[in-house]
């Protein structure tokens, strides 16, 4: 049997439901926090509600530019791969050459869609 692997999964799982629990027991004295200030439990709820907002429309947009992008950059490297004989090491590079592209396309198109 390997005890590594055994160990590894014990403080896997150990270290998801430390962190669970501390984001668990953090909203609570934060909640706590409020109801000593004086806030009534209209006022919290209505915290909560404020933070879950509509996304905003151009973030699709943002998505598909990025992921089309990325399936170019994979294609190019694909192409490269094949035709001329380049190590698979050029994946990552093109990944993040054309992800940065579509990220600043996104910027001049939601710059301007933000002007009009």
């Amino acid at each position: 049997m390997d005890i590594n692997g055994v160990i590894a999964i014990i403080f896997f799982f150990t270290t998801v439901m430390l962190l669970a629990g501390s984001a668990i027991i953090g909203r609570h004295k934060e909640r706590m926090g409020m109801i000593e200030k004086g806030m009534k439990a209209e006022d919290i709820k209505a915290l909560n509600v404020r933070g879950f907002s509509e996304p905003h429309p151009l973030t699709s947009l943002k998505w598909g530019i990025i992921f089309v992008a990325v399936g170019l950059a994979v294609l190019l490297g694909m192409f490269l791969h094949s035709a001329y004989f380049m190590e698979g090491g050029i994946y990552p590079g093109l990944i993040a050459v054309f992800g940065g592209a579509g990220l600043i396309l996104f910027y001049f198109v939601a710059r301007r869609k933000d002007l009009n």
